[in-house]
């Protein structure tokens, strides 16, 4: 069990905010359907290589990086604790995503003249997780409570999410007329587990004991939400390979399911400039199965430990300790409960503004073509994603160059909650039909990636049938 346990930590820790700036928008990639279901399609149809069709990995911080605490520059530890401490806001928070698509593919279909229709279909894998940084409980741990006598501490900072899914989907796109594009995309989602705290209310505050010198009121609303966690936690259960089937069966349909949908639009304004936006996973999942919640509410007076050890004959500091132990335990009560409980998926937007430029020349003679066939594209693009405190907001610049027929690139300057210096670069590349590609996000702190605030990788193999080159 403690295997499976510590794979999920594992997962959740390092396997790091959901931007795809450098994906979205790239229409020579199929992927980009994900992003924006009603993008334009310039293939008759695509084939994803399992496992390998595309791998995101993101891993972010608001405030506090690795480098922050550890590096090498003569100022004391202790020093550098306090500034990360001090330095932090309830609403700082470490976040991830990683996701694996596992299979996918699409063909375009309508009048044989005029295809303007496609289907697109896919099964991917996600792993989510956020935490805020619970500052209150930080600076309790770091300065103690005796020195912070009627302070009252804020219990709520404590604020978690984290869930492994499956997600199975179809997709429709129509291109209406020259104009304008639509799409929607339908989603069933798998849940495999889910850990979450994100409503916590109440605080802790200390003052001058009756009894004792201190006395501790906790004033109390906390839970922790979970589902397909309490099976493999279970003591009777300690069989590795049994965990590994059962989060396997968990991936399609046999976990907690749950409903999605995605909407998206392209408008060509005029020949060279274009908007286009999406909503992405306006959606829930319903937690019925394998459910264990935990609950601690009402109001707790502890007026902490007798500092001098009783006078009882034969009685050890072992027993004495127990006696302390099983004294909190019975003033902390923990309701468990098997409840069920629904988790609404965290709603994406995308909305950008694009204009393109620089007519290609036609291979034949030195004229240019009048219709499209356009080599560089610039634009804005906002990324919003709702959170638990508050929705994280994210602008981007771009410059996208056809280089040449089969090889197309894609720069990006990014304003998000972790940095206002995030420089992008992706590429794709067609070579008789296989198409690869590779982005990776802030590139200045790849020098020293224990600085970086975020880091962004992406990569993907595809075969595409029939590239409309314009």
């Amino acid at each position: 069990m403690k295997h499976i346990l510590w794979l999920l930590s594992f997962i959740s820790v390092f396997c790091f905010s959901q931007n795809k700036q450098l994906l979205y928008g790239f229409s020579d990639i199929p992927q980009n359907l994900l992003l924006n279901p009603g993008a334009n399609v310039n293939q008759s149809g695509h084939v994803g290589i399992p496992l390998l069709s595309h791998f995101h990995l993101n891993v972010g911080t608001s405030k506090v990086t690795v480098y922050d605490l550890f590096a090498d520059n003569n100022i004391d530890f202790n020093t550098k604790l306090k500034s990360a401490i001090y330095g932090v806001k309830s609403k700082d928070f470490f976040t991830a995503t990683q996701q694996l698509e596992l299979f996918s593919g699409g063909f375009a279909f309508g009048p044989s003249f005029k295809k303007d229709k496609y289907i697109s279909f896919g099964w991917y894998q996600e792993t989510d997780f956020i935490a805020y940084i619970p500052r209150d409980y930080a600076i309790l741990a770091y300065e103690g409570n005796v020195g912070n006598t009627n302070r009252v501490f804020n219990v709520g900072d404590l604020s978690f999410k984290s869930e492994l899914i499956s997600v199975l989907h179809l997709g429709f796109n129509k291109k209406v007329n020259d104009k304008f594009t639509y799409g929607i995309r339908g989603k069933i989602y798998s849940s495999v587990a889910n850990v979450s705290s994100a409503a916590n209310k109440g605080s802790i505050v200390t003052r001058v004991g009756d009894n004792n010198l201190l006395s501790h009121t906790f004033n109390l609303d906390m839970a922790v939400q979970t589902s397909g966690i309490a099976s493999l936690i279970n003591d009777d259960n300690s069989n590795f390979s049994e965990d590994i089937s059962t989060l396997r069966k968990r991936l399609l349909f046999g976990g907690n399911l749950g409903l999605g949908l995605d909407l998206g639009f392209t408008y060509q304004i005029d020949k060279q400039w274009h908007v286009d936006g999406s909503l992405v996973d306006i959606g829930f999942i319903s937690h019925k199965k394998d459910v264990e919640n935990y609950e601690l509410n009402g109001t707790y007076v502890y007026e902490g430990i007798d500092p001098l050890f009783p006078e009882t004959d034969g009685e050890t500091a072992d027993s004495y300790w127990s006696e302390i132990e099983e004294e909190i335990e019975e003033l902390f009560k923990v309701d468990t409960t098997a409840t069920r409980y629904t988790t609404l998926r965290p709603v994406k937007l995308n909305a950008s503004l694009n204009y393109s430029f620089g007519k290609k020349r036609l291979k034949d003679c030195d004229c240019l073509q009048e219709n499209g066939g356009y080599i560089n594209r610039v634009g804005a693009h906002l990324y919003a994603i709702k959170r638990p405190k508050s929705p994280q907001f994210a602008l981007s610049a771009y410059y996208y160059r056809r280089l040449f027929n089969g090889l197309d690139a894609k720069a990006t300057y990014t304003v998000d909650s972790y940095t206002f210096y995030n420089f992008g670069l992706g590429i794709s590349t067609h070579i008789y039909g296989l198409n690869i590609y590779a982005m990776a996000d802030n590139l200045l702190n790849f020098k020293n990636i224990y600085d970086a605030r975020s880091v962004s990788l992406q990569f993907g193999i595809n075969y595409i049938f029939n590239k409309n080159e314009n």
